[in-house]
């Protein structure tokens, strides 16, 4: 909870309107089981990116923990871990040899317009890919994506990026962030976007590492970024994005021999200590 005080201490001397802002979701993971009146854990049928993981609903892959599991997390945290299931069958026939998680709040809370934050620690290991971001209702890319935190595993930066219509896949709107001196990915870090309608500023541990303007999406198609959205949180596996910056092609695309140990060693993993959406009163 200090962490997230002094976030909002400094993002409010950032913006100069400590007294305006009004929190509209907060999730800090304190009890026992996950929130399913705020969450839910998707079980998709598709695949996208060529990722190499299965997304289910299963208490070895999505728990809240609390004590030494938590590491640091004071009142609990989300965890999304990655395990071996070598040969597993999606409902729509598909075959993996990876479960993970994907959270999202689809249905059960959206905005548009505000500030949204969440507290992360990482596993470095190439090719894992966990992501904190922001997706709109209806066809993808022109509904808009937020990418707030996205990382491949590598241990020193993080990135943010915008996908919309003219501007998606390999999108001209991204972003890497590298850390100071002594961080990297497996320390508790701050991942949050400040999102008006005419800019988009992503932050870490509350200092700015990357601007989108109206008109700097407006170069390259329409602004997809005044209509509500909802958070997702997940932990992909290997796929496009991971194997772009690796290079990586066997045992799996993006996922090196290394990491598919750190997996079956049960250190793949994302955790969450809270995720908070705030706005500015008029």
């Amino acid at each position: 909870m200090a962490a997230l005080l002094a976030f909002a201490a400094a993002t409010s001397a950032a913006s100069g309107a400590a007294a305006r802002e009004r929190t509209v979701f907060f999730d800090d993971f304190s009890g026992a089981k996950l929130d399913r009146f705020k969450w839910n854990v998707v079980v998709p049928d598709w695949v996208v990116n060529n990722e190499q993981q299965a997304y289910v609903d299963d208490p070895r892959v999505v728990a809240i923990v609390h004590g030494a599991e938590a590491e640091g997390a004071e009142n609990g945290a989300l965890r999304i871990r990655a395990v071996p299931q070598a040969g597993h069958k999606t409902r729509a026939g598909r075959t993996f040899d990876f479960l993970s998680g994907r959270l999202d709040t689809r249905g059960k809370f959206a905005f548009s317009h505000g500030t949204a934050a969440a507290r992360i620690k990482m596993t470095a290991g190439q090719g894992l890919w966990p992501a904190f971001w922001i997706l709109g209702e209806g066809q993808w890319p022109a509904i808009g994506e937020i990418d707030v935190m996205e990382n491949v595993g590598e241990a020193d930066w993080t990135s943010f990026a915008l996908h919309g219509p003219g501007y998606s896949g390999d999108t001209p709107l991204a972003q890497r962030a590298p850390f100071p001196a002594g961080q990297d990915i497996t320390g508790w870090h701050i991942y949050s976007v400040d999102w008006s309608d005419e800019a988009l500023v992503f932050r870490v541990d509350g200092a700015e590492r990357y601007r989108v303007t109206r008109a700097m999406v407006e170069k390259h198609g329409r602004w997809a970024f005044d209509d509500a959205k909802y958070l997702i949180v997940n932990l992909a596996l290997g796929g496009g994005y991971p194997q772009g910056v690796n290079k990586v092609e066997a045992p799996y695309p993006g996922l090196p021999q290394s990491t598919v140990d750190l997996i079956g060693a049960g250190k793949g993993q994302v955790l969450v200590d809270w995720v908070k959406v705030t706005k500015s009163e008029p």
